[in-house]
């Protein structure tokens, strides 16, 4: 491992395509980093990452799709990135108002979403709020939106949460994805920042039915096979019942590979669902 998380991150950053820039946004939740690349006056693609990760996992999508997307990558307050937080978020609502901001500030009126895990919860809960700030909806074996996660996927993961220690990270990445080897410098700042301090985690809870209902933006839900975080057929089958949804299935992906290892395939669905919206 690199010597300080700030070093890790870079590392990680590095990954992106060429021309990428860091910057620092202010919202009233405090500094928001932010990863970008793309042409200015390209599409926008907000891409929102999953708990206890950060920006830099959207490298690999980001060299898929920069060349013709504005790409957008902010790293959560109240995570383990590098965002400072003057607030702390505690709800779901609370992370709906700081993307409001977030995209008040970069001057985006209107933007594609694209999110995995508990990021594709929260693009979710912003398309609810907002449809009209939101072209389309990208969900990446998404958590806590229409199926609860597996029992044993739990037992695993509490363990790295509660008491994080290297080893425990590692080996529950390493069992998540069947051993695919990850990038090493994505995993060494996964690891560090599990071991950072960081704000409280946001509970979040699964949207009603009737919620689910009103889904008014086009979706595109993209199931990861293998995951081992919940039931993908479960996943992939109440998913088709959303209105306006379409699903994805990558057969070979996990839960932790899709928005790293499975990048192409990722983007090969993503982008003629951009050009619906």
């Amino acid at each position: 491992m690199t010597s300080t998380f700030a070093e890790s991150y870079a590392a990680a950053a590095g990954r992106w395509p060429a021309g990428a820039t860091q910057t620092d946004v202010p919202t009233s939740w405090g500094r928001t980093h932010l990863l970008a690349a793309g042409p200015l006056d390209a599409p926008a693609v907000l891409l929102l990452h999953g708990g206890g990760a950060t920006a830099t996992a959207w490298a690999d999508l980001a060299g898929e799709l920069a060349g013709r997307c504005r790409l957008l990558a902010p790293d959560q307050p109240g995570d383990v990135g590098l965002s400072a937080t003057s607030r702390p978020p505690r709800s779901s609502a609370d992370l709906v108002s700081w993307l409001a901001e977030l995209q008040t500030a970069v001057g985006c009126p209107r933007w594609h979403v694209v999110g995995h895990s508990a990021g594709a919860h929260l693009g979710l809960r912003a398309a609810l709020a907002a449809p009209h700030r939101v072209a389309t909806l990208t969900l990446l074996d998404p958590t806590a939106v229409v199926a609860g996660f597996r029992p044993g996927y739990l037992v695993r993961a509490v363990p790295s949460l509660v008491r994080p220690t290297q080893r425990r990270v590692r080996r529950f990445l390493d069992w998540e994805t069947a051993g695919r080897a990850l990038p090493e410098a994505w995993v060494d700042t996964h690891v560090r920042g599990a071991l950072r301090d960081h704000g409280p985690l946001v509970r979040t809870r699964r949207p009603s039915a009737a919620e689910l209902s009103a889904l008014a933006v086009p979706t595109l839900v993209v199931v990861a096979g293998r995951s081992r975080a919940h039931d993908p057929d479960r996943v992939a089958r109440r998913a088709a019942a959303l209105p306006g949804t379409t699903v994805v299935r990558l057969a070979d992906a996990t839960h932790h590979t899709l928005p790293l290892l499975d990048a192409p395939d990722v983007a090969a669905a993503v982008e003629p669902h951009l050009r619906r919206g």
